[in-house]
């Protein structure tokens, strides 16, 4: 996955049952996702690799 910016919905793969979030920030690895299921979540994309979830309206 490229950039990640704010607003942007992705997907954790490993954890699915979080459902979809939308990432609140995105400073360097560090990247602040709100999942519907799970809250606010600091997730190292060095580690993890988010599911950008397409826009069906886009």
């Amino acid at each position: 996955m490229g950039e990640l910016s704010p607003g942007q919905r992705v997907r954790h793969p490993a954890r699915p049952g979080w459902g979809i979030g939308q990432v609140q920030s995105a400073i360097g690895k560090r990247v602040t996702v709100n999942f519907e299921h799970a809250g606010k979540v600091l997730i190292n994309i060095e580690h993890v690799t988010l599911e950008a979830i397409e826009d069906p309206a886009g």
